[in-house]
């Protein structure tokens, strides 16, 4: 079956984001814009789906793919407990290009990949992917790209990656790229850097207050 290509420049319309729904609901796998690249996602519940997405990027279940939310507030029903810090880089930053790593609620059924215990949550800053996903729910979304190579800065780009393995395309024009979000570890007291992206360590030590580890 041909791929779904949606028109989204600024927004999308309802309809749309219903069809993407759709597409999400029966196991497919879209691509869709980020404040940062493109993304590459599905239902985080089906492991079907996820497999889906790993397979299109040519990488295995021990990588798993973060999962986007809609909303602040949903990251309380994702992780089993927010520390002060994360609490304060929530504030600070989202919507934005931070990705935190959480301890997973006792019983959320995300089946991501091999890591169950935790999980990597991001509401982005963009307005067509949070209209998609206030449809949709949260979706495992993980860079538009194969193992390797560049993550897509537009839907074209993707549309070389992916073809057909891909049933609905969201384009919204060029996204900001190509320097990714930063990952913060918060699952113990202390932040720990696990990538620096668009957000440096002191923007983030600013923001919580306290000291943020790093690996260097």
């Amino acid at each position: 079956m041909a791929s779904m290509h949606i028109e989204a420049r600024g927004e999308i319309r309802s309809e749309d984001a219903a069809a993407v729904k759709q597409v999400v609901d029966a196991g497919g796998v879209i691509v869709l814009p980020t404040d940062t690249v493109y993304g590459i996602g599905a239902d985080p519940y089906s492991t079907e789906a996820v497999n889906a997405v790993l397979a299109a990027k040519g990488r295995g279940r021990q990588m798993p793919p973060p999962v986007l939310i809609a909303d602040p507030a949903d990251a309380a029903k994702v992780a089993a407990h927010l520390t002060p810090a994360a609490n304060a880089l929530i504030e600070a930053f989202w919507p934005g290009a931070l990705t935190l790593i959480v301890k997973a609620a006792e019983g959320i059924r995300f089946d991501l990949g091999d890591i169950k215990d935790t999980v990597a949550i991001r509401m982005p800053d963009h307005p067509v992917t949070l209209s998609v996903l206030r449809e949709t729910g949260p979706l495992a979304v993980t860079s538009a790209n194969l193992t390797g190579q560049p993550p897509a800065i537009d839907a074209e780009q993707a549309v070389g990656y992916f073809g057909e393995d891909v049933a609905c395309y969201i384009d919204s024009g060029p996204t900001p790229g190509p320097v990714p979000s930063t990952i913060v570890d918060v699952t113990g007291e202390e932040p720990v850097l696990l990538r620096e992206g668009v957000l440096s360590v002191a923007d983030l030590e600013r923001a919580c207050g306290q000291k943020v580890l790093t690996n260097k």
